[in-house]
């Protein structure tokens, strides 16, 4: 098995299987002990090994990439972020305070900077999305994941998943990889405070794996202090050989104040400020949370079988300027897969099934604000119930030894019921049903051992959320139509000893694309509607190259890698009556993250890196050129050293210039002076932290 820069691991002609950490993989200094990528001793049936993903993410026919823990815990590693900064397509920018983000895949859910919308989150292929398919990604502890797979746009068939986005899914460790102990502690700017405790094991026929992580923060803007308690554990059970179960539990307690967006000329002038009533109604967003979930996997005959469920339970206390958000969630869901490896007319063919069924209700209220506390008017009370039957499967053969073409298909059928229990301002009730049939072809092809080309076609459609479908800014069920597009890309990866690459160019033709905006004058979420047709069209290129070896000492004892993730996004208006080819609001033209690196075989590292935004972005349909964010470009280094015996230390500097920037906006139809639509980035900050592992 030969290691590249790129992280390929190649395996013969007809095997290239691509993982996401640059020179990772060859790399000594940078593992750190006890959770490595090499293969597993006896690795569990339920989580596969680093190596098996890395192998299943190798047959897809599109952007996929997976990125190791090592990938980031060598520095500051405390919001998804920082997990997903050096992957080509994903828009994920800060909002305010350290872990509160947007997070976006090829555009999806542009016009929206709260909430997560159009990206399925899973946890071991289980999702974590409330079941209107909305979510939280600060429920993520990025240092309770053993690795990451993003699976961009049409590419996440086979966890049943058709939206635009796609999907991403933190694989969690085992007892079986899991360090025996783990303690980690950070402290930096903004009063920033971070700890992490973990241990796992195996016990006979057990194994576990737990962890407890606290974080605390002043944040670097006015009125965004916070405190995250989070807990990440499984618990597994191997029944025989071929049988294994394992429960979860994850656990979230987070406080957390919010301050105001704000306008351009306050977020370019003073970008610590936010409005008074962030400190007169105490705005926040406060999450208490349970989730418990089972996946059980099966060997039976010749298929791969792994069944699941899940439950959560989830309390949203969230003040903002126009009253108090009050929601108590349940939901629920029922996950089977089944894989069958074979052969079929003398070649290798797989076949995929499987099955989601997704529930839950959730009880919206908003009361009056008095002081960040209940009022005694209760504005709005509603239950919100989401019903999700989803049914997929995909078949993959292979023509010849070195190309395959892949087919499949997700049927799913979605129903949201809204009962209104408060009439007197208006009646929410509605009830909508939606169906969607959405079918993918690829092609994949094995170039040589060291490259792959690949292509295909998808559908992909996302039913409103209730956020969009139950507005706050007025009464009614909003009459909104599904989104829907036909995505088509072409791509390919590969890489050697000194040079490694994923470029996918892709084209999606949406319909009815959800634009959710604020409330006029507000600077709050409000109201959604559907664009008329629209285009989301990119470029996105991950290059890793090995420039040196053997610089300072003998070959292959120190070396220089630079890597980089570039994208280009163009999305716009396709002859809209009012806004014409207009590019849409909320992400920029260009975004290139970069990095040099050194090291070395004692465990020394130090890694300059940079965030360049050469050109602002709209923030309106109309394209109003005074309200563009500006471009900008911020600096960065990490260093640290690995000691060899389970000690590591390491520094993190961000934005070492003290550059204003604007990190991530909201969105208007046509955007004025007043708006208070920015949300500005975090200022110079330094993070210094210790890791002991045995």
């Amino acid at each position: 098995m030969i290691p590249t820069p790129f992280g390929l691991r190649l395996a013969g002609a007809a095997t290239l299987s691509l993982c996401a950490a640059p020179a990772l993989a060859e790399h000594t200094p940078l593992t750190l002990p006890g959770i490595t990528v090499s293969a597993e001793a006896e690795p569990s049936l339920t989580v596969p090994s680093f190596e098996a993903a890395e192998e299943q993410l190798s047959r897809i026919p599109g952007a996929v990439k997976a990125v190791p823990a090592e990938d980031y815990r060598d520095g500051r590693a405390a919001n998804l972020k920082d997990v997903l900064d050096f992957v080509p397509g994903v828009f994920v920018q800060p909002k305010y305070g350290q872990e509160d983000l947007r997070l976006s895949i090829r555009g999806s859910g542009l016009s929206r900077n709260f909430h997560l919308r159009g990206i399925r989150l899973l946890i071991d292929g289980i999702p974590i999305n409330e079941a209107d398919g909305g979510g939280d990604p600060q429920e993520i502890d990025p240092l309770t994941f053993r690795y990451t797979e993003v699976y961009r746009g049409g590419n996440a068939l086979q966890y049943g998943a058709a939206s635009l986005g796609g999907a991403i899914n933190f694989v969690s460790p085992t007892g079986y990889n899991a360090p025996a102990y783990l303690s980690r502690v950070e402290i930096g700017s903004f009063g920033t405070k971070r700890v992490q405790l973990a241990a796992g094991g195996v016990e006979g026929k057990w194994d576990y794996y737990a962890s407890p992580t606290y974080s605390s923060s002043d944040g670097y803007r006015d009125h965004t202090e916070q405190d995250y308690l989070r807990f990440s554990g499984n618990l597994g059970y191997r029944v025989s050989p071929k049988v294994e179960t394992r429960f979860y539990l994850n656990l979230n307690t987070i406080d957390q104040d919010i301050p105001s967006s704000l306008t351009k000329a306050q977020a370019l002038t003073s970008p610590q400020s936010t409005q008074t009533s962030s400190f007169t109604q105490d705005t926040a967003r406060d999450i208490d949370s349970i989730r418990v979930a089972n996946r059980t996997s099966f060997i039976l005959g010749d298929w791969d079988v792994m069944l699941g469920a899940s439950y959560t339970n989830k309390d949203l206390f969230h003040p903002l300027s126009f009253g108090v958000i009050d929601n108590s969630y349940e939901n629920a869901g029922l996950y089977a897969r089944g894989t069958q490896e074979g052969e079929l007319f003398g070649n290798r063919s797989r076949i995929t099934l499987g099955a989601n069924v997704i529930a839950g209700i959730n009880r919206a209220r908003i009361w009056q604000n008095i002081g960040g506390s209940r009022g005694s008017i209760q504005f709005n009370d509603v239950d919100e119930k989401s019903y999700n039957y989803e049914l997929y499967g995909e078949i993959e053969h292979y023509l010849t030894t070195g190309i395959a073409l892949i087919a499949g298909a997700q049927l799913n059928h979605s129903i949201r019921e809204l009962d209104d229990n408060q009439l007197s301002n208006g009646n929410d009730t509605g009830r909508k049903t939606f169906t969607s049939f959405n079918p993918k072809l690829g092609v994949l092809w094995d170039v040589t051992e060291d490259a792959q080309l690949f292509a295909n076609v998808s559908r992909s459609s996302e039913p409103p959320t209730f956020s969009e479908l139950n507005p706050s800014s007025a009464p009614g069920f909003a009459d909104l139509d599904p989104q829907e597009a036909w995505t088509a890309e072409i791509g390919t990866r590969g890489g050697n000893e000194w040079i490694g690459w994923d470029l996918s160019l892709y084209r999606a033709w949406i319909e009815n694309e959800l634009q959710l905006f604020v409330t006029p004058g507000s600077g709050q979420g409000g109201f959604a509607l559907n664009a008329d047709e629209t285009i989301h069209q990119g470029i996105e290129l991950g290059l890793n190259v090995k420039l040196l070896d053997g610089i300072f000492a003998a070959p292959g004892d120190d070396k220089l890698f630079w890597r980089q993730a570039y994208t280009l996004n163009d999305f716009h208006f396709d002859g809209d009556a009012a806004f014409g080819d207009n590019e849409l609001p909320g992400a920029p033209k260009h975004f290139l993250r970069t990095e040099l690196r050194y090291e070395n075989e004692d465990g020394f590292y130090i890694a300059p890196n940079a965030e360049w935004v050469p050109e602002g972005y709209h923030v309106d349909n109309a394209n109003t050129d005074a309200f563009k964010t500006e471009d900008y470009v911020i600096y960065g280094v990490k260093a640290g050293y690995d000691f060899g015996n389970g000690l590591s230390v390491y520094a993190d500097g961000r934005n070492l210039l003290d550059r204003t920037y604007i990190s991530n906006t909201n969105a208007r139809p046509v955007a004025t002076a007043a708006d208070a639509l920015y949300n500005p980035g975090d200022g110079r900050a330094l993070y210094v932290g210790m890791e002991i592992r045995f």
